[in-house]
């Protein structure tokens, strides 16, 4: 008979937006006639800017006509979308990136996903709570965990994300041989400095572990000072992978497309301690399991680095980031604590009770769709994410409707959550 994988049987009992979509079209269908404006989860609303407009449709007519027409591409991806990756989002910040280690994909969540498949299920895991869920449950359906209790699986470590340290974790007291960090981070929008990735890094270093680092939403960062890659910081590209996007960046998120880089010189250890190039294996993976990303999408891709393309995507950020400055602002003047909204496209709000409650309280009270923080983790619970995609119109309405709906309940002008830097 055909068995199951029961690592499965140990993941809750559905992904969070699963939860979150039910509870929407419960209430649509007992109200069909109330709107609902969604700022919970991270879907963009602008269209598609013109340069990878053109490209798409050049390449598009490439591929009708026999002479330019394209079949399989380069297994890692086009040579001529890799080298902008590595100039302009690598180079440019003073970070040694080649084109031949990046790897275009389909999607950063994807990718985040994929690759634990290349290690042992014997290492020890670390992660920050709150923290995305898909670093979790890719690992629960590997078999690295053990189950599901207090909020926690057990066998992870986790590292606790709280107002007192910024939503910031340190690195731990103990060895671990992974780590998953992602900055600016979802779901709280707090930005890591470069003297604290530089003590990541550090720790990789001196424990032969690796950092997986999910820099999606490196392209909303407005702070200078801020590093956007982890290759930014000396010594990282032995000790870590980073995951980049355009989804948000440039509204990919139908489209598809992102990637992952790879050093050459970043190193995984076999039972017996010996090096291996970790580079080597992902490349073994992504050619094995992967086709490739369309070569019209990749050419739409390029078109973000050529010309107008970097001041219209900066454009679209903008745009978002707008209503991040909107939202953060207008809930602090209703007395919630905030985190994120100045250099993320998220806004953490420490909501004063329970995260499912106050999501029912807006969508009952206000038609407004956020995301309750007990979704991202234990720490999570007493908060709620909300998203900056929508347009302005639709935000403001939103936020009148839940200053209307949080009309008794709250709390006294608090100020921020967290340093000035998020």
């Amino acid at each position: 008979m055909i068995r199951l994988n029961e690592n499965y049987l140990k993941l809750k009992s559905s992904y969070l937006f699963a939860d979150i979509a039910k509870r929407v079209a419960a209430f649509q269908q007992q109200y069909p006639d109330r709107e609902i404006i969604k700022l919970g989860i991270g879907d963009v609303t602008r269209a598609l800017p013109k340069v990878c407009i053109k490209a798409f449709h050049k390449a598009v007519d490439e591929m009708a006509n026999d002479a330019t027409f394209r079949g399989y591409g380069p297994d890692q991806g086009y040579g001529f979308l890799r080298e902008k990756v590595a100039e302009h989002d690598f180079g440019a910040r003073g970070a040694g990136i080649d084109a031949d280690e990046v790897f275009i994909s389909d999607g950063a969540k994807c990718d985040t996903g994929n690759f634990q498949e290349l290690f042992s299920n014997d290492i020890t895991i670390a992660l920050p709570d709150p923290v995305y869920p898909v670093y979790v449950d890719t690992n629960v359906m590997a078999g690295r965990t053990e189950n599901f209790t207090n909020g926690r699986y057990q066998g992870l470590v986790y590292l606790d994300g709280t107002k007192a340290n910024g939503f910031v974790p340190g690195v731990p007291d103990v060895h671990v041989d992974l780590v998953y960090l992602c900055y600016p981070n979802n779901p709280t929008g707090a930005v890591a400095t470069k003297a604290q990735l530089g003590q990541w890094v550090d720790y990789a270093r001196r424990e032969k572990a690796l950092i997986l680092f999910d820099a999606a939403y490196a392209a909303f960062i407005r702070d200078e000072s801020l590093p956007q890659s982890i290759f930014e910081i000396e010594g990282a590209r032995e000790v870590a992978v980073e995951f980049r996007s355009y989804s948000k960046t440039a509204g990919f998120t139908g489209t598809r497309c992102a990637y992952t880089v790879v050093p050459k010189n970043c190193m995984i250890y076999d039972a017996a301690g010996k090096a291996h190039p970790l580079h080597q294996f992902w490349n073994r993976r992504h050619t094995t399991k992967f086709n490739g990303v369309s070569y019209p999408v990749q050419r739409a891709a390029e078109a973000i680095y050529l010309g107008d393309g970097p001041r219209q995507v900066r454009e679209i950020t903008n745009f978002y980031m707008s209503n991040a400055t909107m939202i953060r602002g207008r809930l602090t003047e209703l007395g919630y604590a905030c985190t994120g909204g100045t250099n993320a496209p998220y806004i953490w709000i420490d909501a004063k009770m329970d995260s499912w409650e106050f999501f029912d309280l807006l969508l009952h009270g206000a038609g407004v769709v956020c995301t309750p923080g007990a979704g991202f983790g234990k720490c999570g619970e007493g908060y709620v994410r909300i998203s900056a995609f929508n347009n302005p119109k639709q935000v403001s309405v939103a936020l009148d409707r839940i200053a209307g709906a949080l009309r008794g309940h709250a709390p006294q002008p608090a100020g921020d959550a967290t340093p000035s830097v998020n």
